[in-house]
């Protein structure tokens, strides 16, 4: 049960109830899966996969601040989601990397220009923390706010994009494979279970509403280029799709996945939620649902396997 904390870090009286927050140690097989698994639309397909790129090392990124944060934190309850949301991430790291290996590497599509220096950065940045923090604590303590008002924006968007999968029945009517289907509602049924975590994270930590601000800021820009860039990127090298990569084209092959339901508008969405998540009375629990999250993970074929029960 997540519930926001207070200016003196204690929680308020939000009800969010859910079983505790555990990791599924699922796995998904790729050999059946095309390239282009939303059939007929490589537009939408390396929009979605966009994310496999960045998610790997980003989740990572996400374990690493929550753990810094975690030896600060006094409340009990936090502490336990805390687990549970290190558990799930790093299973969501590793689920995203076999689809780098398995699909997109496999089918000769080079992430490496964008996932080596995310790698890179991961391995340097606990020395770099560790430094500043001898340096100076504030600064450190600062630093680290600030990062973890940036996880907390992109996880309210992670968990508005985990909704938007698990409610979209239009990808299945598509005909988009099941396998990739099922790895996207697990993980955006995760992404809604534990919505909440990082964001009473900062506020234990003393986070307050200007960073949370400056830091949407920040991570707004960051997905932009990750679902925009992104998707370019794989495009340009999908010997399938050589020759359509201009932005026009690209443009309105967006537009017609959109129109079909296979993506979302992704600067409607981004932009819609910015009021919603810059409210500052805003907390996690009072968008998207719980009760739905937890219903998909009952019948996700992955969690199954992997002897997922709600009881």
């Amino acid at each position: 049960m997540s519930r926001p904390a207070a200016r003196d870090g204690t929680r308020t009286a939000i009800d969010e109830r859910h079983p505790p927050i555990k990791a599924r140690r699922v796995a998904f097989d790729w050999s059946a899966t095309p390239l282009h698994w939303v059939p007929g639309d490589p537009v939408a397909t390396h929009i979605i996969n966009s994310f496999h790129i960045v998610l790997p090392e980003g989740e990572k990124w996400f374990v690493q601040c929550v753990k810094d944060a975690r030896p600060h934190i006094r409340d009990e309850r936090l502490l336990e989601e805390i687990k549970g949301f290190i558990g799930q991430e790093m299973v969501h790291a590793r689920s995203h990397q076999g689809v780098l290996e398995r699909l997109l590497q496999a089918n000769g599509l080079d992430v490496t220009r964008i996932t080596e220096p995310a790698a890179r950065g991961n391995d340097a940045r606990p020395a770099r923390m560790a430094a500043l923090k001898e340096r100076s604590p504030r600064r450190w303590r600062r630093r680290l706010r600030f990062e973890l008002a940036a996880v907390a924006a992109i996880e309210h968007y992670t968990a508005v994009l985990g909704q938007w999968i698990m409610d979209n029945d239009r990808l299945d009517r598509a005909g988009a494979d099941p396998v990739m289907l099922d790895l996207l509602r697990w993980h955006g049924a995760e992404e809604v279970e534990h919505r909440s975590v990082v964001f009473d994270v900062y506020r234990a930590m003393g986070g307050r509403y200007p960073t949370r601000v400056l830091a949407w800021a920040v991570s707004l820009s960051f997905l932009c280029w990750a679902m925009i860039g992104g998707a370019l990127y794989l495009l340009r090298q999908d010997p399938a799709v050589q020759g359509g990569t201009g932005f026009p084209r690209v443009l309105r092959a967006y537009r017609r996945s959109v129109r079909a339901g296979h993506v979302p508008g992704i600067l409607t969405l981004l932009l819609r939620e910015a009021p919603v998540y810059l409210r500052p009375s805003h907390h996690p629990s009072k968008v998207c649902s719980t009760p739905r999250a937890l219903e998909y993970l009952t019948r996700s074929p992955a969690a199954r396997a992997a002897g997922y029960s709600p009881y």
